[in-house]
C-alpha cells in the first residue's frame, strides 16, 4: 500500500519526518511519552541510513489559545534515542531552511509547534511550500493526525517523496484487522471531549457494533441533544443538529444515569451525585456516578471485542478519576475480549491505573482511529499510497 523505507536511500537525504509529539506537558516535564516512543524505530532506522532528520510535529494550544513550545519534547527524545537533539524555534522560514541545509550526515534538528503557524490546519499552499523547502522527503510516522487535512499531513505528500514510518504502517495493518474479523458482541466505548470528530463515527458504529457506551464530554452533549440535560458544555448549534439527525433513542447507545456534578470549572468547589437531568444551569459534569459504572461494567463483561477511545471523566482530577479507573478496571478483567484502546489521554489513563499490559492493542490515535475502524478514508493515509 505504501512506499517502503527500507526500499529507499536515504544518505545524506534531508527527511521531514511528521511524528506525533502531541503528549502532555506540565511544568516542562512531559507526564506520557508514549507517542514519542512510537516514532524512535523510524527515527533509529533514518538514522543509521545517514539520514539528516527533521522533525516536525504539532502541540495542541492551551485552554486560553495560548501557543506552545515543543522544546520539553527534547530531553525525552535525547534519552529513547542515546544521542543529542537540536531544537530551531521555528518551523519555516530562511533561518530554518537554512539550519535544514546546514546539518550533517545523522544530524537530527526538532522544529517548532506546527500549530503556532495557521497555515497548518488551514492547509495553506504557501505554507506547504515553506516546508517542502525544508527537506529532500517526507516520512510520516503520525497515524494519529491522518484524520486530519493539514499542511504537514496532506500537503507534503503532493510535493515530496513520501514514505510510512513503521509504526503508521503497523497500525494500518492492525487496525484493519480487527476491522475485518471483530467477533460479537462488539462494545465501543467514547468519551473524551473532542465531540465533533466523535460524532462523526457514530452512525457507522450503530451499525457495526451491540453496545455504544458514552462518558465524557461527548455523553453530556448527547444528554443535552436529548433535552435531558443542562451544562456548561455549550455546544454549538451544529454539533447539536448532527447529533438530532441521529436516532439517539437506539437501544445500543448507553448514556450516564448519574454523574458528579460541580459548578467550578476545575471541580473545587461542593461535588454532586446526581441524574443528569438534575444537573443546574452553571454546573458542569466531570465523571459518570456508580450506577452508572455498574451498568457499563456489566455490559463490558459480555464483550468478545472492546474499542475504546477517550476517558469518561476528569480523571487527571483525583476526585473525578473513579468513572475511568472503573472502566479501565473493567476492561482489564475481561480475559475473553480482544481489547482495543486508543488517543493520548486515554493512553495516560491506562498507565496511570496500571492496565497498559491488559490491552491487547494500544493506537497512538483517538480520532483516527475511531474513524478508520468506521470504515472512513483517513486523507493522510490516502496521500501516502503509491
Amino acid at each position: 500500500m505504501f512506499n517502503s523505507l527500507k526500499s529507499y536511500n536515504f544518505s545524506g537525504k534531508r527527511v521531514l519526518v511528521r511524528c506525533d509529539f502531541n503528549v502532555p506537558i506540565e511544568n516542562n516535564k512531559i507526564s506520557d511519552s508514549f507517542r514519542i516512543e512510537q516514532s524512535i524505530a523510524t527515527l533509529n532506522f533514518l538514522k543509521d541510513k545517514g539520514a539528516k532528520i527533521i522533525l516536525i510535529s504539532h502541540l495542541s494550544k492551551l485552554k486560553n489559545n495560548k501557543k506552545q513550545s515543543l522544546k520539553p519534547v527534547i530531553s525525552k527524545l535525547e534519552e529513547l534515542l542515546k544521542r543529542k537533539v537540536d531544537f530551531f524555534k521555528d518551523c519555516i522560514g530562511r533561518n530554518a531552511e537554512k539550519k535544514s541545509k546546514n546539518l550533517k550526515d545523522k544530524d537530527i534538528l526538532l522544529l517548532e509547534n506546527l500549530r503556532n503557524e495557521k497555515g497548518e490546519e488551514e492547509n495553506d499552499e504557501n505554507f506547504v511550500k515553506s516546508l517542502a523547502a525544508l527537506g529532500d522527503v517526507y516520512v510520516n510516522e503520525a497515524f494519529s493526525v491522518c484524520h486530519r487535512e493539514h499542511a504537514s499531513v496532506v500537503g507534503l505528500p503532493r510535493i515530496l517523496p513520501h514514505f510510512a514510518g513503521f509504526n503508521l504502517e503497523k497500525e494500518v495493518e492492525g487496525l484493519t484487522r480487527l476491522f475485518q474479523n471483530y467477533q460479537s458482541p462488539f462494545i465501543v466505548i467514547i468519551g473524551g471531549a473532542k465531540v465533533f470528530s466523535k460524532i462523526k463515527v457514530i452512525e457507522s458504529f450503530l451499525d457495526k457494533a451491540d453496545h455504544l457506551l458514552f462518558g465524557g464530554k461527548i455523553a453530556n452533549v448527547i444528554l443535552q441533544a436529548k433535552g435531558i440535560c443542562i451544562s456548561n458544555s455549550c455546544p454549538d448549534e451544529e454539533i447539536i443538529k448532527k447529533l438530532q439527525d441521529f436516532n439517539l433513542t437506539n437501544t445500543k447507545i448507553h448514556l450516564p444515569v448519574d454523574v458528579l456534578a460541580s459548578d467550578n470549572k476545575n471541580g473545587e468547589n461542593y461535588i454532586r451525585e446526581i441524574g443528569p437531568a438534575s444537573v443546574k444551569d452553571g454546573e458542569d459534569i466531570f465523571d459518570i456516578g456508580k450506577d452508572t459504572i455498574k451498568s457499563f461494567g456489566e455490559i463490558i463483561k459480555t464483550a468478545k471485542t472492546l474499542l475504546w477511545s477517550g476517558p469518561v471523566g476528569f480523571f487527571e482530577n483525583q476526585k473525578f478519576e473513579t468513572g475511568t479507573k472503573e472502566i479501565a478496571r473493567a476492561i482489564s478483567e475481561n480475559d475473553s475480549a480482544f481489547k482495543v484502546i486508543g488517543g493520548g489521554d486515554t493512553i495516560a489513563a491506562i498507565r496511570k491505573f496500571g492496565v497498559f499490559d491488559k490491552i491487547s492493542y494500544v493506537s497512538s490515535g483517538g480520532g483516527a482511529m475511531l474513524q478508520f475502524l468506521a470504515g472512513e478514508k483517513l486523507p493522510g493515509i490516502e496521500a501516502l499510497k503509491k
